[in-house]
């Protein structure tokens, strides 16, 4: 199920449909958005106009997709720093979990660009990237670790912290 979330101050709608009525959802947009309290131009409060903004919002089901603001101009760095800013991204992610987020909103980014992104936010240590049990590299937020490291990789964490 895909959902597509309407916010205008403190009102909010909601449509729910299936993938492949999606089309359908959007051209309801605009008719949600003009019954909503502060439709009219001004916030509910009376704060002053509302400023329209092209953005996306997705909530998938469950953890396999993040739940983010994306805006028009966000680069694909943006995009992937926004998806590890949430809880998703305190979880272990792997390329392909990345490109399959990524895609779940519509950007569809070769595989070497995703990978090069990942690689720089990592560099930039806005990420953490380390090998898993398997081989493949796989990426957390670069925060506080919030998942602990499984058994068997204290050694790549720490090699990770010590300057070679």
């Amino acid at each position: 199920m895909t959902k597509i979330r309407v916010r205008l101050g403190q009102a909010e709608a909601e449509v729910e449909s299936d993938p492949e009525h999606i089309r359908e959802a959007i051209d309801l947009v605009p008719e949600l958005a003009s019954k909503l309290p502060g439709a009219n131009g001004k916030a509910p409060d009376g704060a002053g106009p509302l400023h329209a903004e092209r953005a996306v919002s997705y909530e998938g089901g469950g953890s396999s997709v993040p739940s983010v603001h994306l805006d028009k101009g966000d680069s694909l760095a943006d995009v992937i720093g926004k998806f590890f800013a949430e809880p998703w991204g305190r979880e272990r992610r792997k390329l392909s979990d990345v490109r399959d987020a990524l895609q779940s909103y519509g950007l569809n980014y070769p595989k070497q660009s995703v990978a090069v992104a990942l690689l720089r936010l990592a560099k930039t240590a806005r990420l953490r990237r380390f090998k898993a049990e398997d081989g493949e590299f796989v990426y957390t937020s670069g925060g506080v670790m919030a998942v602990p490291p499984r058994p068997g990789d204290e050694e790549a964490w720490t090699s990770l912290a010590e300057p070679s």
